[in-house]
C-alpha cells in the first residue's frame, strides 16, 4: 500500500476533478511479487486500477489489488473499475480509504463482495486521505484543499519596498516552489501581486513544464492589465479571472472570466470564491498571494497547510509583511497550525504547517 500511496502522488496537479489514486498488483502465490502498478492518468482517465490491470497483463489473474481509494462503480467517461477488476479475476481487494462520493459511498466495496471477492477497507487510511485531502475536500466541503505558500526573511518580509520586485530565497528554494505548482490544479493570486510583480506563475523546471497549473486571478474590478504576462499567454497556459458581477465582459483573448457578488466592503469573499472554484472540479489550490490576501483566506479559515520559506536575511520593520493582519481580537480566534516537517534547500529553510482543524 506504501508503493501505491507513492504512485498516487504522481497524479497530484493533474487529475481533477478526479481523485488521484494508485494501485498495485501482487501476486501471493509468487512471493507477493508485484505484477501491475497504476496511477490516475492525466485528465483523470484512465484509472488507477485499469492502468495495472493492463501492465499486468495475464498475471493480474488471482493476485490482490492494493487501491488507494475505494474503486468506483459507476459509468462515467469510462467503465467502472469495479467491473474491471472482476473481469481480471482479482482475488483480493485492499483499499485505502472509503470514496465519499455520492456516485461510489460504499457501493464499489458492496460491488466486489457481491463478485465474491475478499474486500477490507482501512489500512494506511489516515495516509490515504492527505494524498486525496483535495478531492476529499470539494466533495465533502465544497472546496478545494488550499496551500498557503510564501517565500520571506526571517522576520517575515517578502519584500523591503511595496512594488519592488527582488529575489528574496534562492534558486533551490525557488525551484522547489515550482515543484509546488505543479502538485496543484491551481495557483491562486490577487491583484496585488499582479501589479507589484507581473508574475508569469508557471511550473518552470525542466520537463514539468506542461505541468502549470490553471492561474486564478481575484480581480473584483476586472482591472487586471492587458499587457500583463498571465494575460499576454493566457491561450498558452488557462488563466481564470474572478470579478464582480457588476463587471462587464473582457474580450483578452483565451481569458476565462467568472463572475461572482461582491461582499460589503466591496471584496471577493475567499470562501464565495472557493466554492466556486469546487463547482470548476479544482480539488488542490496553491495560494501565491501578498500579505492581505493571505491574511483573508487565514481570517476566513480557508488555509489548510502553509509551505513557508525563509531565507537567511532581516529586512526589518520597514519591510512589507507576508501576513497584513489577520483581524483577530482574541488568541482563542487565532489560526491554529502544527508544524509537520522541515528541510534545508540551500541556504535557505523550508517550514511545513498543517492547520489543526484540517482534517478532510
Amino acid at each position: 500500500m506504501n508503493v501505491a500511496l507513492g504512485l498516487a502522488q504522481r497524479g497530484l496537479g493533474n487529475t481533477a476533478p478526479n481523485p488521484a489514486v494508485g494501485c498495485v498488483l501482487a501476486r501471493p502465490d509468487l512471493d507477493h511479487r508485484i505484477v501491475g502498478r497504476g496511477w490516475t492518468q492525466a485528465g483523470g482517465r484512465p484509472h488507477a486500477e485499469t492502468e495495472a490491470i493492463r501492465r499486468a497483463g495475464d498475471l493480474a489473474c488471482g493476485a490482490t489489488a492494493y487501491v488507494t481509494l475505494e474503486p468506483c462503480c459507476h459509468h462515467g467517461q469510462t467503465p467502472p473499475c469495479t467491473d474491471a477488476l472482476i473481469a481480471a479475476g482479482i482475488a483480493r481487494v485492499v483499499i485505502a480509504a472509503p470514496d465519499p462520493d455520492d456516485r461510489v459511498a460504499g457501493g464499489g466495496v458492496e460491488a466486489l463482495k457481491n463478485a465474491g471477492m475478499d474486500v477490507s477497507v482501512g489500512l494506511l487510511e489516515g495516509e490515504a486521505n492527505r494524498v486525496n485531502a483535495g478531492f476529499l475536500k470539494r466533495i465533502t466541503k465544497s472546496r478545494p484543499h488550499i496551500t498557503l505558500k510564501t517565500a520571506t526573511s526571517l522576520d517575515g518580509c517578502i519584500a523591503t519596498n511595496p512594488g519592488q520586485q527582488q529575489w528574496i530565497t534562492g534558486e533551490p528554494a525557488r525551484a522547489y516552489g515550482h515543484y509546488l505548482r505543479a502538485r496543484n490544479d491551481a495557483i491562486l493570486t490577487g491583484m496585488g501581486t499582479v501589479r507589484a510583480d507581473n508574475p508569469s506563475l508557471t511550473c518552470r523546471l525542466p520537463g514539468l513544464g506542461h505541468a502549470s497549473p490553471i492561474r486564478v486571478v481575484m480581480d473584483p474590478r476586472l482591472e487586471i492589465p492587458d499587457d500583463s504576462n498571465l494575460v499576454s499567454t493566457a491561450r498558452s497556459t488557462p488563466t481564470w479571472v474572478i470579478t464582480g458581477a457588476d463587471c462587464g465582459p473582457c474580450d483578452a483573448d483565451g481569458l476565462s472570466v467568472f463572475h461572482l457578488e461582491l461582499d460589503t466592503g466591496g471584496k471577493l469573499a475567499p470562501a464565495a470564491v472557493m466554492t466556486l472554484l469546487a463547482e470548476q472540479g479544482i480539488n488542490r489550490v496553491l495560494l501565491e498571494a501578498g500579505g492581505k490576501l493571505n491574511a483573508a483566506f487565514l481570517h476566513a479559515g480557508l488555509v489548510d497547510e502553509i509551505y513557508w520559506f525563509r531565507a537567511p536575511v532581516v529586512i526589518g520593520g520597514d519591510g512589507v509583511s507576508a501576513i497584513e493582519g489577520v483581524c483577530v481580537d482574541q488568541m482563542a480566534d487565532v489560526p491554529g497550525f502544527k508544524q509537520t516537517g522541515s528541510f534545508s534547500l540551500g541556504v535557505d529553510q523550508v517550514e511545513i504547517y498543517e492547520a489543526i482543524s484540517s482534517a478532510p
